[in-house]
């Protein structure tokens, strides 16, 4: 049975529809499975999935995992997930990320300026905004149990071997586009990064049946 979808602001919408169609490689099939799983575990026994996706910095991977996240279960229609992100330190949110979001769809208001900033971030008209901002993975604005660590890059993984909390400790790794940081790729490289991220959380979700 075809999943119920549920609407995103319409540019979102259409890189979904057109990201449907790309092939996930099998390799990273078999990296996103245990992630299906733990979903799909929540979903089935009708208790809440929290995510905490996790990078070393919270600045750009990690944050765009959390936001493509949150929005492709919407889309699917998948409820009680809740998305979170974190960092093994806390920076900032990287003005790029913010802006190559945007530029994806979303609705993006700075709540607050200054070292570490604060954005709303919508993916939906009538949905609660994402709050966006660098935090370690362990600050009062994440759970403190009962969720899964999402290992976004190698340096958090290697880290942090042992995630306080933690119901399941998954490794979803990505490249950093940091190393295009002022670089005339600097644009493409976080689009490039945005878009496999947004394919696989997408992807994921395709896979979660309501129960």
């Amino acid at each position: 049975m075809e999943q119920t979808k549920n609407t995103v602001f319409q540019k979102i919408a259409e890189t979904f529809k057109t990201l449907y169609l790309i092939t996930v490689s099998d390799e990273r099939k078999i990296v996103l499975q245990p992630l299906i799983d733990y979903i799909q575990h929540k979903v089935s026994q009708r208790k809440s999935a929290n995510l905490i996706f996790i990078c070393t910095h919270n600045s750009r991977r990690s944050h765009l995992s959390q936001v493509w996240a949150q929005a492709a279960a919407h889309y699917y229609n998948i409820k009680n997930i809740y998305c979170y992100s974190g960092g093994t330190e806390a920076t900032a949110l990287y003005p790029t990320v913010a802006v190559t979001l945007e530029n994806a769809g979303f609705e993006i208001q700075t709540l607050s300026k200054g070292k570490n900033p604060v954005y709303a971030i919508k993916f939906a008209e009538n949905e609660q905004a994402i709050i966006g901002f660098s935090k370690t993975f362990d600050d009062f604005f994440n759970p403190q149990s009962e969720f899964a660590a999402i290992m976004t890059c190698s340096q958090a993984d290697a880290g942090c071997p042992f995630i306080p909390g933690a119901e399941k400790r998954i490794a979803i790794k990505y490249d950093d586009p940091k190393a295009f940081d002022n670089t005339l790729q600097q644009a493409e490289k976080y689009n490039e990064r945005s878009l496999q991220i947004a394919t696989e959380m997408l992807y994921v979700f395709s896979k979660i049946k309501n129960k």
